[in-house]
């Protein structure tokens, strides 16, 4: 049987933890912490046979993309509930326009947007409020620019528990926040950027005895991983040359490199892809940090991105996310809002639609493969994270006059201005 513990990822720490406290930092050093694993040994080609047939099981514990690979985060005790969604099982998309736009490339998309609440943040709330059910816990709380607000607020509401969101005022897209608000949680408005809301809440969260949820978490982490675990399986277990995922609070850079990593060593894989983060201009510490050489991360005080999902200025798993570079060989990149829409443009019109730091991944794959960093032909998955209905107040902000008069028509209720308006729409001659 596997057993789960917490431990240190600081080298001049590394000490194991209590896995029965429900500790965000390390009790003696106050580094970021992760959960290991001493797994049972297990035969790969069987373990691939046994989670490919649990997709044809009606079991609620079976249809869920995460807990499906439950082998691979087995924290849980005998008897504990599992929270769960249906998360997971999100599609593998290929492109055409956008690959050869952005490339030329071979690049397929994993579109974490289908999931329950819209963003891929539903994979690790799972393990994260599962965990919280398994200590007995009543309350919850996160900061959030929105999606993790959303899903936490979702999967409390499964559980029973009441969820707090602290968010800074006036920067959250209006449908996060109403999905938070319809699932009941209580949402505090609170500073001017996503960092002064979390200092916020971590000083507070002992005064109210609150759980809290967001990436500092180890356990979002777990539930996160398993995203590697699903794509590669749509791949026939053949990894892809790069996976490209946006940079916010750098959780999920850090989940799926640790996901590669367990793969990996279980012999469930043999190659490791470039892992390859890409952050907005206006909210990148992560790409100045790597790209100057420092070894610590300076924050941006003041974030700007019109890419909400990831204005954060100083994200909390950068050491994290940092190891999973090294160790796969991977970068990471920055581009600007305007090349985020116009990736997220040439993905509408292949069909795939997406908020817009989803955009950025493939905004970055344009950007790093006109400069040589990236081949042609790559064979690329390109991580998008959330929904496009997540921000529609971006979509019509960017719709140009020409193209409000090319796609808006409003008629009179006559049936001769309706043909001459669709004439004129249509391209119909006079």
């Amino acid at each position: 049987m596997s057993t789960a513990y917490l431990q240190c990822i600081e080298e001049r720490c590394g000490r194991p933890q209590d896995p029965k406290k429900d500790l965000q930092a390390c009790a003696f050093c106050g580094g970021l912490l992760e959960v290991k694993y001493e797994f049972e040994e297990f035969n790969p080609e069987e373990m691939r046979r046994a989670w490919h047939q649990r997709r044809l099981s009606g079991e609620p514990i079976d249809r869920s993309g995460v807990w499906r690979f439950r082998e691979l985060i087995p924290f849980l005790e005998p008897g504990d509930r599992i929270i769960s969604l249906s998360e997971g099982s999100t599609p593998l998309v290929g492109t055409r326009r956008a690959g050869w736009w952005a490339g030329p490339v071979h690049l397929t998309i994993k579109h974490q947007g289908n999931n329950p609440t819209g963003s891929f943040k539903d994979l690790g709330m799972t393990a994260c409020i599962t965990r919280a059910a398994s200590r007995g816990v009543r309350r919850v709380g996160c900061a959030s620019t929105g999606n993790t607000s959303a899903s936490m607020a979702a999967y409390a509401a499964r559980a029973g528990m009441k969820a707090l969101l602290f968010v800074p005022y006036r920067q959250i897209s209006a449908a996060k926040l109403a999905q938070a608000l319809d699932y009941g949680a209580l949402v505090v408005e609170v500073g001017d950027t996503f960092d002064e809301a979390f200092r916020l809440l971590r000083e507070i969260a002992p005064e109210l005895d609150l759980y809290l949820v967001n990436s500092l978490n180890p356990f979002r982490i777990e539930g996160q991983k398993t995203i590697v675990a699903e794509m590669l399986e749509q791949r026939a277990w053949r990894p892809p040359d790069y996976i490209v995922v946006p940079g916010g609070n750098l959780g999920n850079s850090s989940a799926i490199g640790k996901g590669l990593r367990e793969l990996k060593e279980l012999g469930l894989i043999e190659k490791v892809p470039r892992v390859v983060v890409v952050q907005a201009a206006g909210a990148n510490p992560f790409y100045q940090m790597m790209t100057s050489g420092a070894n610590e991360l300076t924050p941006v005080e003041r974030p700007d991105t019109q890419a909400t999902a990831i204005r954060i200025g100083h994200p909390a798993n950068w050491k994290k996310a940092q190891r999973v570079l090294e160790w796969t060989g991977g970068f990471v990149e920055c581009v600007t809002d305007e090349e985020i829409f116009e990736a997220k443009a040439m993905l509408a019109e292949d069909g795939v639609g997406c908020e817009p730091a989803s955009a950025s991944t493939v905004a970055g794959v344009r950007k790093l493969v006109r400069a040589g960093r990236i081949p042609w032909h790559a064979d690329i998955v390109c991580v998008l994270t959330g929904n496009q209905l997540k921000d529609t107040e971006y979509i019509m902000r960017h719709r140009s006059e020409s193209q409000e008069s090319r796609q808006r028509l409003r008629v009179e209720p006559d049936l001769d201005a309706l043909r001459k308006a669709l004439d004129v729409a249509l391209g119909v001659p006079a």
